[in-house]
């Protein structure tokens, strides 16, 4: 079992059932791969990349398919002030952890981000059902709305979709390439670089 980070929205986009799907770039000692004249072929274990230069080699994906992943995402200890409710001769407790996708009281200040969460906080749990390597642009419409996306103005001011490389594509499409540099533009592989990426399908699990 390993763990896999989400943004708050995309866990809300996982509980609502909308988010089947993850891309996470492909690095080669931490870069991107974005030349169309590398060549990566796909095996059962992992990713052979074929180029000219150093980097060349044999790199495995973050899971397989049938591996189970549990998911950490932006949570918080309740404080103990929240979590023991007094009742008539006693009081009940109520989960320790509360999570930012949708809880109901606002924690400022005591969320703690997902990197810090704990394997015991996890209250989501995936199961990998297919991996592939494609190039970012290669997405498809049905698989953009299975990356969890909803109206195009959610991820990205107006103008956004006027530039020259959005403009004229469809409509989940350009959603997807909204979201993607609002998560991936400031970390230098932007939905314009068009990285090679990880496509990783999943189920939502029961914890049990």
């Amino acid at each position: 079992m390993k763990p896999i980070i989400f943004s708050t929205p995309m866990v809300q986009a996982i509980l609502d059932g909308r988010k089947t799907q993850t891309r996470r770039v492909v690095k080669i000692n931490g870069c991107p791969i974005t030349s169309p004249k590398e060549s990566l072929e796909l095996t059962k274990e992992g990713l052979i990349y074929h180029s000219f230069c150093s980097m060349s080699g044999y790199y495995k994906p973050l899971c397989q398919p049938g591996d189970i992943l549990w998911v950490r995402e932006t949570f918080c200890e309740v404080p103990y002030e929240h979590n023991h409710v007094p009742i008539k001769g006693g009081h009940i407790t109520i989960p320790k952890y509360a999570y930012k996708a949708d809880s109901e009281r606002d924690y400022t200040g005591i969320w703690k981000p997902s990197i810090h969460m704990p394997r015991e906080a996890a209250r989501l749990f995936l199961r990998v059902t297919n991996v592939r390597v494609e190039r970012l642009h290669d997405i498809t419409e049905n698989d953009a709305r299975n990356e969890g996306v909803k109206d195009p103005y959610d991820y990205q001011e107006p103008s956004y979709y006027d530039q020259p490389h959005v403009r004229g594509m469809e409509i989940n499409k350009s959603a997807f390439a909204g979201l993607w540099d609002s998560l991936n533009a400031k970390r230098g592989y932007g939905w314009e670089s068009n990285p090679w990426v990880w496509v990783y399908e999943f189920e939502k699990i029961n914890k049990e």
